[in-house]
């Protein structure tokens, strides 16, 4: 009887223990989740900002036709995949990096153009995006944080052994493109 007694205990805990790191996953999957929810907003922001920035451009720099066109395919790009899916990550990503170098080309448009420049609209716009860019920084690091917590959760000991048979998954990180430190070259 001591025996049976000692392994209900042992099975007892052992379950326990498996609940409580099945929950922590899920909060921290959770709060992964959230963290993609705000770069996901921000990206919508951004997104919806680029038609009047594109309009406000177009008629001071009428021949910078490529770059303009290169910002309207990155907008129909990004809201052609599903944002709201953090399987998406990569394709986001890519996208996310070559959009933000594009709409930097732009911002730099303005010292070749000084009525653009002074432009009021284009000011206000450059402002916002300049807000949002911003933003989205944060939201990244804020994803970043999360994905690092959910990471070390489901790679350290025993949750690694646990989380192979309940399902848990590493989070992916979203990471800047090479270069994206630097300030793109704009040659006329």
């Amino acid at each position: 009887m001591p025996i049976l007694m000692i392994i209900l205990a042992i099975v007892a805990v052992l379950i326990l223990v498996g609940v409580g790191a099945y929950n922590k996953y899920i909060r921290l999957k959770n709060l992964n989740e959230e963290g993609w929810s705000g770069i996901e907003v921000y990206l919508q922001k951004r997104l919806d900002l680029i038609p009047n920035l594109v309009n406000t451009v177009k008629g001071y720099a009428a021949h910078e036709k490529e770059t303009l066109e290169n910002v309207v395919r990155l907008r129909s790009q990004m809201m052609s995949i599903d944002t709201k899916d953090i399987e998406n990550i990569e394709k986001i990503q890519k996208l996310e990096n070559e959009m933000t170098k594009t709409l930097r080309s732009i911002m730099m448009l303005q010292e070749n153009y000084p009525d653009l420049k002074a432009n009021e609209n284009f000011i206000s716009l450059q402002s916002q995006l300049s807000q949002i860019e911003s933003e989205i920084q944060n939201s990244r690091k804020y994803y970043n944080g999360t994905a690092r917590d959910r990471n070390t959760f489901v790679e350290t000991f025993p949750n690694n052994i646990l989380g192979g048979f309940l399902g848990f998954k590493k989070a992916e990180f979203f990471n800047a493109a090479e270069g994206a430190e630097r300030a793109p070259e704009v040659k006329f």
